[in-house]
């Protein structure tokens, strides 16, 4: 029998790193923050990407097949909280952020670490994420620094 007090505790126990998720749909950008975030090969250069099945940026990866990650910052809690916020209730969440976009058209932020851009070249739909399998295509450093991690934040996504 599973203990859902032990499964929360030990699930939110695996290290994430916290990256805002760029995504295109034709003309439209969104972006989310994602911490569901891991590098799955070596060659090819492959990275998962967990997204929420209801989510708008779901829906726009999946109609574009490409997504990019900007890596933020340890220290910029703030702007991984600006786009937890839903597209359809905030509106732009790009409009106070500098980001140019990127060889796939997506969003990248200017102010972070680096990027990586990728094509979808598969996808696993189970529960209430899809598995997102990228090859990066594209990637970028910005600047040197520490990666932030959602443990630092105090926050909790998982278990």
């Amino acid at each position: 029998m599973l203990d859902e007090q032990a499964k929360k505790t030990l699930l939110r126990k695996i290290p994430h790193g916290l990256y805002i998720c760029g995504v295109k749909d034709g003309e439209e950008v969104n972006g989310f923050t994602a911490s569901w975030v891991m590098q799955a090969s070596f060659a090819p250069p492959l990275v998962v990407n967990c997204v929420n099945t209801k989510s708008q940026s779901h829906a726009m990866i999946q109609s574009s097949g490409v997504f990019a990650l900007s890596i933020l910052e340890a220290g910029q809690k703030d702007l991984a909280q600006q786009f937890f916020k839903p597209q359809r209730r905030v509106g732009n969440k790009f409009e106070s952020v500098d980001f140019y976009l990127g060889e796939t058209g997506c969003p990248i932020i200017t102010d972070t670490l680096g990027y990586v851009e990728c094509q979808v070249v598969g996808a696993v739909e189970k529960g209430d994420h899809t598995v997102f399998v990228g090859e990066v295509i594209a990637a970028g450093i910005h600047r040197e620094g520490e990666p932030l991690l959602l443990e630092s934040t105090g926050w909790n996504y998982g278990g």
